[in-house]
């Protein structure tokens, strides 16, 4: 039995080190009645399920794992902090998490690189693994974290993956990870290159039907599991932007997908096969992992689960959600979504993310998926996010893998409460301001269904006139706006590319009209001419102009908000958020007057005259390049100089 002066915590006798922590967690910092803890198993609780109950003199928390016992613990402490917990009060609490994959994708190189990483180097030192280091409290911290927010996986190596990963030495290491992690409830996962029997095993092709391919596979699947018997087993991006796949042999993605699968399936271990696939061609590139993949529905091995960004493009600022959700009755669909921000102003933006994630699960059931994914945000820097708003798109992810029926703005509240302070003159304005930061980023960047119209390469800021000599036709921004002297927009309706034929019969019509088209989608489904009467009563122009001032307004209003809030905080954090909130205002700025001006050449028509002066002309914005790649974020200095 432990005490902390104010609370005794007791638990059964157990030999995972999982329970200690649970009572470590508690023993620290709980400060309210007694809390035993019980191993048990109820028919009302998963595996990682638990239920806490509280008595006039005791708190009871039940699981049938220990793992479930650090969650409950974990609930309680978070229930204390944001001021839901009473002592006077009865409590009877049973959660259940709604996947039993709740995952983190980090696309870290071996190099210590991280694609899309705006917080620094990959965390894992792979050099000094898998001997203790300097680095091992923070992977403990990581894990601590992680499990805090019920996040149960992590595929460690970027969806690019060497096939290194692989190697013998790079095992060892990755059980050294796997070692740390597993106390907090956190399998490893690891991304794969579908051409490894070539690059590692010598062999002369991966095709997923040779014999000689299928032994390498099932070999190198007891490796692992020697190594780390509870692997969680592959993540898969194959026949997408250059990496090898089971096509490049004439067979299909889910002859390639069943291949692992059968191999990890002895060991209990699951394959994430990505559904990110296009290929440079005229087609519509939004409607190619619909074509490719609903035809091989049933087609999959049980433990094959289909891995399918929220959008049918990618992570835009904002997306109709992917037509491949729901299409695929007989086979196992997860949904992944971007936690660091690639294409929201990387961890410079305030911009959180729980309202796009319910906006996609107030289309998409929760009940209708297997598993959840998040390309984390994660990275070395002090903060662990580079931007310390930034730390809430992983909390909000983590609570929304564990209940997706949660709120944006009880999550926003929560992560405030936790991270700032319980003061409600805090808590509220800032709350406010979480929750209207990403319809902020759409209007300064990209409103009405606008999309892609980024700089190349590292994404960050606007190029709508990008055009790379020899480039992907759909890695360009004229693929995407279309933009003329008629109009702008992406016409996927009946006349057009016919991708609203995709979705559910009532929403393809719905889409497919201009009339009763969403405006907030109408750019993405129809090409509109710019003199289109918008509801508002102003043309498609007019409504442009009007969001992209709306959203630099509203970043200028955050900049007030945040400013008013100094007394509540300290000023290390308080100024660091300042600093970007000031290169947020300026980014806005600089979306707006690009994108304004470079559409006006096609409109002709002026800017409403109650509308603030672009600061740039068109021939000073298409000179700016900035000198970053897309494993970092511009700092301030950089930002200054070139523009």
């Amino acid at each position: 039995m432990d005490t902390n002066g104010q609370a005794q915590i007791s638990a059964p006798k157990h030999t995972q080190k999982t329970l200690d922590i649970a009572v470590k967690e508690l023993r620290q910092s709980w400060k309210g009645k007694p809390v035993t803890l019980q191993l048990k198993k109820e028919n009302s609780l998963k595996r990682e399920g638990f239920h806490i109950r509280q008595t006039p003199t005791k708190i009871f928390m039940t699981s049938p794992t220990e793992t479930g016992l650090l969650y409950a613990a974990y609930c309680l402490l978070r229930m204390q902090e944001t001021g839901q917990y009473s002592k006077d009060s009865t409590m009877e609490i049973t959660e259940n998490p709604a996947y039993e994959y709740r995952v983190l994708n980090h696309w870290d190189n071996l190099d210590g690189t991280v694609e899309r990483g705006y917080a620094g180097h990959s965390l894992w030192d792979w050099e000094t693994l898998p001997t203790d280091t300097f680095a091992t409290d923070r992977y403990v911290e990581y894990a601590r974290a992680n499990a805090s927010i019920g996040i149960n996986g992590t595929v460690l190596n970027n969806v690019n993956a060497s096939y290194q990963i692989l190697s013998g030495t790079y095992l060892n290491k990755v059980k050294a990870l796997a070692d740390i992690f597993r106390p907090y409830g956190i399998k490893v996962y690891l991304s794969v290159n579908f051409a490894s029997p070539m690059q590692l095993g010598k062999l002369s092709t991966a095709d997923p039907l040779n014999k000689e391919v299928v032994k390498w596979w099932k070999q190198k699947a007891k490796e692992i599991y020697h190594l780390i018997p509870d692997f969680g087993g592959f993540l898969v991006k194959a026949n997408s932007e250059g990496q090898p796949g089971p096509c490049d042999f004439g067979r299909t993605h889910a002859e390639g997908a069943n291949m692992l699968a059968d191999a990890l399936k002895p060991h209990h271990g699951i394959v994430m096969w990505r559904a990110f696939v296009y290929n440079p061609s005229d087609a519509d590139r939004a409607k190619q992992a619909y074509q490719e993949f609903k035809p091989l529905d049933g087609e999959f091995r049980e433990n094959v689960i289909i891995q399918i960004k929220n959008g049918p493009i990618d992570f835009q600022p904002r997306e109709p959600y992917s037509p491949l959700f729901g299409a695929m009755k007989r086979t196992k669909e997860m949904v992944e979504f971007q936690i660091t921000q690639e294409y929201l102003g990387a961890s410079n933006h305030l911009v959180y993310l729980g309202p796009l994630w319910k906006e996609f699960f107030n289309l998409v059931s929760p009940s209708s998926l297997k598993a959840i994914a998040g390309v984390a945000n994660i990275g070395t820097a002090t903060n662990w996010c580079g931007h310390p708003f930034a730390q809430a798109n992983w909390y909000a992810f983590g609570r929304l893998a564990w209940n997706p029926q949660l709120s944006a703005k009880e999550i926003a509240d929560e992560w405030i409460k936790q991270t700032f302070t319980s003061n409600a003159a805090f808590v509220k304005p800032v709350t406010d301001m979480m929750l209207q930061s990403r319809e902020a980023a759409v209007n300064y960047m990209m409103p009405l269904g606008l999309h892609h119209l980024f700089a190349w390469g590292h994404h960050y800021g606007p190029e709508p006139w990008c055009n790379i000599p020899g480039a992907r036709a759909d890695w360009m921004p004229a693929y995407y706006h279309k933009a003329d002297k008629e109009g702008i927009g992406f016409n996927r309706s009946h006349t057009g590319s016919n991708a609203t034929a995709q979705y559910p019969e009532a929403l393809s019509q719905t889409y497919d009209n201009l009339n009763t088209c969403p405006e907030m989608y109408l750019l993405w489904f129809h090409h509109v001419p710019w003199t289109h009467r918008m509801k508002s009563g102003h043309t498609l122009w007019e409504e442009l102009c009007y969001k992209y001032n709306q959203g630099v307004q509203q970043a200028r209003s955050f900049q007030k908000v945040w400013d008013s809030l100094k007394e509540y905080i300290d000023l290390q954090r308080f100024g660091e958020v300042q600093s970007r909130l000031r290169i947020q205002v300026r980014d806005a700025g600089w979306w707006k007057d690009a994108c304004l001006l470079y559409f006006q050449t096609f409109s002709g028509l002026p800017i409403p005259y109650d509308i603030e002066r672009p600061i740039h002309s068109l021939d000073e914005l298409q000179k700016i390049k900035l000198p970053i790649t897309n494993y970092e974020c511009p700092t301030e200095a950089v930002l200054n100089q070139r523009r």
